[in-house]
């Protein structure tokens, strides 16, 4: 945990919360673990208000104005002292490495906190040898086809109702657009002035919803309902750690056949760049 007089600190945490230690668990060659980040949160504008009215009373009190070395001290003074009682904010991060298939996956809202964990990782194990997902044929292309020729649309792929469309050129504007048909009239004619599709909403063999960026970055992920109905009525006996196993597995499972057809319809993997140590 956060010590008193710590910013931030970032370690490993048992997947299943309290009450359990396992800091990681392994299924059919799909490994589960689990950052917590934690950070204290002292807003900049108490700082700066507590520092005012110090070096305020100060100035008073010496009858000259203070040089701005002393203020930086007082300030760094004040933030000594409140750090300890600021409210501590808390965020889990999970990492799905599927070790078969050489993948890894995060669980984070953003790529800096991606590579936070792939750090962490590094830092846990020495080395890591990894590179950002590439595919042959870019997402921004493939969305793009799929939306504005069928013939090219896979056969498991259904599109969902989002869409955010980029002029190529000039008219830097975005097109965004929820809860519409994705093959109405509206957006073809989008497409047909060149718009391209940076973000898109559909689902992979009715198993698994989601929402495609032009990064290949994946939000929104929705498990289709048979699946989380079958995960509901595994047999677990009541027992936290065996429940979180049961539904990693089934959702491994998914994720990997899910994630296979997608880089296949994007082109297959391109030759990877020079590994990052």
């Amino acid at each position: 945990p956060l010590g008193g007089a710590e910013a931030k600190r970032m370690g490993w945490s048992a997947p299943a919360g309290r009450g359990s230690e396992q800091l990681l668990h392994e299924i059919n060659a799909h490994r589960l673990i689990s950052a917590l980040r934690q950070e204290r949160l002292l807003p900049a504008s108490v700082v700066k208000d507590e520092l005012e009215s110090r070096a305020a009373e100060r100035e008073d009190a010496e009858g000259r104005p203070l040089r701005r070395q002393e203020k930086q001290t007082l300030k760094e003074q004040i933030y000594e002292e409140f750090l300890p009682r600021a409210f501590v904010r808390t965020q889990r991060i999970e990492l799905w490495w599927d070790t078969r298939g050489g993948l890894i996956g995060i669980n984070a809202s953003s790529r800096k906190r991606a590579e936070d964990v792939l750090d962490l990782l590094r830092q846990t194990l020495g080395s890591l040898k990894v590179t950002p997902l590439a595919t042959k044929l870019t997402p921004s292309r493939a969305m793009t086809e799929w939306l504005s020729d069928t013939s090219k649309r896979p056969a498991a792929l259904t599109l969902g109702d989002q869409v955010e469309l980029k002029a190529t050129s000039g008219d830097e504007s975005v097109l965004r657009g929820r809860q519409m048909d994705l093959d109405g009239e509206e957006i073809q004619t989008a497409l047909e002035t060149g718009r391209q599709a940076t973000r898109l909403a559909f689902t992979i063999d009715e198993s698994l919803s989601l929402v495609m960026q032009d990064d290949l970055a994946l939000k929104s992920l929705r498990f289709a309902d048979a699946i989380l109905d079958e995960a509901s009525q595994s047999d677990d006996d009541g027992d936290p750690l065996l429940r979180l196993e049961t539904d990693f597995a089934l959702m491994t499972q998914v994720l990997s056949s899910a994630l296979e057809q997608l880089i296949d319809w994007l082109g297959g993997e391109a030759t990877p760049a020079a590994p990052t140590l």
